[in-house]
C-alpha cells in the first residue's frame, strides 16, 4: 500500500511471535488484493474491468460496502473514487491496521499498538501519541494519551495536496492537516479524510457531531482549532512517562 507498518506489544507471550507472522502475511495478502501501486491487484483490474466484483478475492466486496457506508455518513465526503479513479485506500489502510490489532488481541495481547501510515490503534495502556506539527517538521502540534485509542491524521506535510473535494475533483485548502481520536481505526481514519476534504469550513462543526470523536486542526496560517472533547485527551506538559509513545503523521489517507 505505498506505506510502513509497524507493531509494539508491550504484553509478549510465546504467542506473540507466530502470531504476527500471520499477520505480516494477511497485511501482503491485503496488499497484493488493495494496493493501487499493483497493477495485478484485483483493485487495479477491476478498476479497469478486467475482473468483476464477483471474481475477486471476498474482501474486495466487503471494503466497497463499507466505502459505500461511509459515504453516506459523510455526505459523499469520502469516496471510494478519488478523482474518477477506483481506490478504497482511505477505507484500507486504518481496516488493516485495526484487523491486525484484532489478531494480537485474539493471541491474547492487552497492551500493544499497530501503526500504518502514519495512523495508530492501540489496545490497553495508556499510551501517548505524538500528533505531527505540519508547521515544524519534526515538531508536535500535541501530544493525545489514554487507553484504546484510535488517532488518524490526514494532511499535506507527507505527500502534498492529495486529498481530493470528491464534490470538484480539486486539491482541498484552508487546512495542513486534521486529527481524529476514536476507537476504531477504519472508521476513524476514513472519516479524518473526509473531514480534511471538506475543509476547515465544515470538518470541526461535522466532528463534533461524531459520537466518541474529537478532532484537532492545523489551518494554512498555522492556528490550531478543536473540537470541545478534545482537550481531555491531551497529555500532561511535558508529556508523564506512563506508557510508551507513538505518532500520528499526515499520511496516506
Amino acid at each position: 500500500m505505498g506505506t510502513v507498518f509497524s507493531f509494539t506489544v508491550r504484553d509478549p507471550t510465546a504467542a506473540t511471535g507466530p502470531a504476527l507472522r500471520r499477520i505480516v502475511q494477511r497485511l501482503h495478502r491485503i496488499d497484493e488484493v488493495f494496493s493501487t501501486y499493483r497493477p495485478t491487484s484485483d483493485i487495479s483490474r477491476l478498476g479497469r474491468g478486467e475482473l468483476t466484483l464477483a471474481q475477486c478475492d471476498p474482501d474486495v466486496a466487503e471494503v466497497l460496502e463499507s466505502c459505500r457506508e461511509v459515504a453516506i455518513e459523510t455526505d459523499g465526503w469520502f469516496t471510494d473514487h478519488p478523482g474518477g479513479r477506483l481506490d478504497p485506500s482511505g477505507w484500507v489502510k486504518g481496516w488493516a491496521v485495526e484487523e491486525a490489532s484484532r489478531h494480537l488481541r485474539a493471541a491474547g495481547s492487552t497492551w500493544h499498538s499497530v501503526g500504518g501510515g502514519g495512523d495508530v490503534q492501540t489496545c490497553g495502556g495508556p499510551w501517548r501519541i505524538g500528533i505531527a506539527d505540519p508547521v515544524r517538521p519534526g515538531g508536535l502540534a500535541a501530544v493525545v494519551t489514554g487507553h484504546d485509542l484510535a488517532v488518524a491524521t490526514s494532511g499535506v506535510a507527507e505527500r502534498g495536496a492529495h486529498i481530493l473535494d470528491p464534490h470538484t475533483d480539486r486539491p482541498v485548502t484552508g487546512m495542513l492537516s486534521v486529527t481524529l481520536i476514536g476507537r476504531c481505526l477504519a472508521r476513524t481514519d476514513a472519516w479524518t479524510t473526509a473531514a480534511f476534504a471538506m475543509g476547515s469550513a465544515r470538518a470541526l462543526d461535522w466532528a463534533e457531531q461524531l459520537p466518541g470523536t474529537e478532532a484537532l486542526a492545523v489551518l494554512e496560517d498555522g492556528t490550531r482549532c478543536w473540537t470541545s472533547g478534545f482537550p481531555q485527551h491531551l497529555a500532561p506538559a511535558p508529556p508523564a512517562a506512563t506508557g510508551p509513545a507513538q505518532w500520528s503523521l499526515p499520511g496516506t489517507g
